[in-house]
């Protein structure tokens, strides 16, 4: 067969690339003879400057604002006038000294990739594409506009240039489906700080309105990275699926065209993961050429009614095949491997896909 493997990054474990070689040198062993080819993926979270540089490019290196009061190394990609931020790279969850708390949760802001954009526009940057996922911020992109001057400085400054928030986050900026509500358990904040970091975002949505004109705070993906995308969108942003993004860069749709079976994965495969997340967007680009997908993650959470009506094959944890959650975290890189292997011994038994 021939195999493609394209995973998303496994949280904090595990990069995209990373995550991809792991899963092809097992796969490889448990079936010597497929031709098995590496196509890391990303919908826009951690990973997406990484992987997006595996098709050329200047990576290039910077010290910004991290998520609280220290300064953190980030790279940004620029090839031939586009540059491509990462906001993981100065927001991201794994930037934090420590698990998120509460105090983070309201503390944390967005300041460091406002100062990614500054340096992109100063390179001259006509397309400027923002990959939003995996932030430990919920401030609205408040701190990303305060970086480049406020609202006003922002428009004048990214004025005449192509602004993308590349998101598969479909979630609003407030609400029962905000950022504050949905992601914000996720970063430390308990429900007390939840209604803070709402009330926060409904203040600012009031700013970006006033500004704007628009209700930019509705708008689909504005709650991404903790609200950043309404900011982005304030100033201009049109949103692009971070996953098709990094597909048409990375010749997705021909690779598909060629392969047998697609194999993905993520951290956590959950309901989240059914609402257009990569997974299952690959899954879908993939049945359009009949092509099967097999999902490897880190914890699974679904049962196969679930996603059933996806052309998804079959999902396997990581964790189940560790035997704990500790293993699979401390020997993430081995236990995806062994998973791999092991499920292509199966496919060997198991003709049209996993037991």
């Amino acid at each position: 067969m021939r195999v493609i493997v394209a995973p998303d990054s496994f949280g904090e474990t595990l990069t995209a690339v990373a995550a991809a070689e792991s899963i092809s040198a097992g796969w490889r062993r448990g079936r010597p003879g497929d031709d098995v080819v590496t196509a890391p993926q990303s919908d826009g979270g951690p990973g997406f400057v990484d992987v997006l540089a595996t098709a050329g490019g200047a990576v290039r290196s910077a010290r910004v604002s991290g998520p609280l009061t220290s300064s953190v190394d980030a790279q940004w990609l620029f090839d031939s006038g586009t540059a491509y931020i990462e906001s993981a790279q100065a927001v991201g969850l794994g930037l934090l000294e420590g698990p998120p708390t509460r105090e983070s949760a309201l503390a944390a802001h967005s300041r460091g990739v406002g100062e990614l954009i500054a340096l992109a526009l100063d390179a001259g940057a006509r397309t400027i594409v923002v990959g939003l996922g995996g932030s430990c911020c919920t401030d609205g992109g408040r701190g990303l506009v305060e970086a480049l001057g406020g609202l006003e400085a922002a428009t004048a400054a990214t004025k005449g240039v192509r602004l993308v928030a590349a998101t598969d986050v479909e979630h609003v900026l407030l609400g029962e489906h905000g950022a504050a509500a949905v992601f914000g358990p996720q970063k430390g904040a308990d429900a007390a700080a939840v209604a803070v970091l709402e009330a926060r975002n409904a203040t600012w949505a009031e700013q970006l309105e006033y500004v704007t004109g628009q209700r930019v705070s509705e708008f689909p993906g504005a709650g991404a990275a903790g609200g950043i995308g309404a900011a982005l969108f304030a100033l201009g942003a049109q949103r692009r699926s971070g996953a098709d993004v990094v597909a048409e860069r990375t010749g997705q749709a021909a690779l598909l065209a060629s392969a047998d079976l697609v194999i993905t994965g993520e951290g956590k495969f959950d309901h989240q993961s059914l609402r257009g997340k990569l997974v299952t967007a690959l899954a879908s680009a993939g049945a359009a050429h009949s092509v099967p997908t097999l999902v490897f993650a880190g914890q699974v959470t679904l049962a196969e009614t679930d996603y059933g009506s996806t052309s998804i094959a079959a999902a396997k944890s990581v964790t189940e095949f560790a035997g704990s959650v500790d293993r699979a975290m401390k020997e993430a890189s081995a236990c995806l491997e062994g998973l791999a292997e092991h499920t292509a011994r199966e496919w060997n038994i198991w003709r049209g896909g996993p037991s």
